[in-house]
């Protein structure tokens, strides 16, 4: 009887875990298509003005090293006074290390 309770409660847990993390692609959407495009090619009228490159040109994407994204997620861009890309704010290490993933995944 006791490891049907603990087997519930283990599946309870995981069950609230998975449902508490959002999927990259959502967070894409909700953060940062606005100015990188669905598409992460950084064609949005935003992008075009803040000159975003795109994710899915591989000499570009192999200049990118995971941490360096990493930070940027976290901590945003700054170019001296002006800020280029606000920090993703409210994102677990966890979701910030998936969006590096689907980052990556737009490589061609």
């Amino acid at each position: 009887m006791n490891s049907k309770v603990t087997f519930g409660a283990i599946f309870i847990g995981m069950t609230l875990a998975s449902a508490t993390a959002a999927e990259p692609k959502d967070i894409w959407q909700k953060t940062c298509a606005k100015c990188h495009g669905a598409d992460g090619k950084g064609g949005t009228k935003i992008g075009k003005v803040l000159g975003i490159k795109d994710f899915t040109d591989v000499q570009y994407q192999s200049s990118l090293k995971d941490d360096t994204m990493l930070k940027a997620i976290k901590d945003g861009i700054k170019d001296g006074d002006k800020t280029k890309m606000k920090p993703a704010e409210g994102l677990s290490d966890d979701e910030m290390k998936s969006l590096v993933t689907y980052v990556r995944a737009f490589r061609k």
